[in-house]
């Protein structure tokens, strides 16, 4: 078999394949900067969705929240205004009633009075003798023994001495217990001045009608972005009735009243602290709803009344 010696030149291959090396290595250049690109465009998505989601919670639950604070604030609002107007109802049927009982006694009073006048009377007719004898001639003869005690149809010197110590012992009698009348009589006074001067005060009263001041806090929050804010009315219960306590919670209520609210310049006062980090802990959540929570507490702004 014959042999053929030929010279091939590869100069124009390798020009070729050290493009092609160029080329490669751009691509590859080009890959990573695409795979780091990619990288970071998921990194940003997962962000944004968990933010969306994050947010679309909190502004669910912000809702839910709100919505079933307004519709307790109604059914509260709508019990309270049918709680005045049945009291409104229950006093004026308690002031008839009083006034109506006020005629009826007066009535009835004058009618048995009139009747009993009118018995006695006829009781007294019936058997006038007897009572006549009963309450006339029984006290004329008591009260004749008793003034005529030491006197005597006839006095001679046997019975002189005696009826002169018969008649001294009346005296002396008579005289002890008109002592131990002016004596009850004057203790009596003197405890009657002491307990008048306890009830009764010194000074004479200029004004008949004296203005009091009582004490009472009145604290509002906001319930969410629409519902607006609520108020909230506390005051001392140890010396005002219930009664009290609700007429001035009405009048406080039912008036448009206009409470300058100005931003609060001192941070969070440590007692509050304290107590909403003792109830964080006590709290059954998540780590994730805590933590929100406590961001939350940290970024709230307080406001209090403008002073007068």
């Amino acid at each position: 078999m014959a042999t053929i010696d030929c010279l091939v030149d590869t100069s124009p291959m390798a020009r070729e394949i050290d493009k092609v090396s160029a080329h490669v290595d751009g691509t590859t250049t080009a890959v990573v900067a695409m795979q780091t690109a990619v990288c970071k465009a998921q990194k940003d998505a997962a962000d944004d969705v968990c933010a969306n989601v994050n947010r679309g919670f909190y502004a669910l639950m912000h809702s839910q929240l709100s919505q079933k604070i307004a519709k307790w604030k109604s059914d509260v609002d709508a019990t309270l205004m049918q709680l005045n107007q049945q009291r409104r109802q229950l006093t004026g049927i308690r002031t008839r009633m009083e006034h109506d009982y006020g005629l009826l006694t007066a009535r009835y009073s004058k009618l048995f009075g009139t009747l009993n006048r009118a018995l006695r009377r006829r009781v007294y007719e019936l058997d006038k003798a007897a009572f006549k004898f009963a309450v006339t001639e029984i006290d004329t003869i008591e009260n004749r023994g008793k003034q005529l005690t030491a006197t005597v149809p006839v006095s001679q010197t046997e019975s002189l001495s005696t009826s002169q110590k018969i008649m001294a012992s009346n005296l002396k009698h008579r005289a002890a217990h008109l002592l131990e009348v002016m004596k009850t009589f004057l203790t009596g006074l003197g405890e009657q001045k002491i307990l008048t001067a306890k009830v009764l005060i010194n000074h004479g009263i200029d004004q008949p009608e004296k203005a009091e001041y009582i004490p009472v806090i009145i604290w509002e929050g906001v319930a969410g972005r629409d519902e607006g804010s609520l108020q909230h009315i506390v005051m001392s219960r140890s010396k005002l009735s219930e009664r009290s306590c609700q007429t001035i919670t009405n009048s406080l209520t039912m008036t448009d009243i206009r409470l300058p609210w100005t931003q609060y310049p001192a941070p969070v006062d440590p007692r509050v602290r304290e107590s909403f980090n003792s109830l964080m802990a006590k709290f059954d959540a998540s780590p994730r709803v805590k933590e929100t929570m406590a961001r939350l507490f940290s970024g709230t702004s307080f406001q209090t009344l403008q002073s007068r």
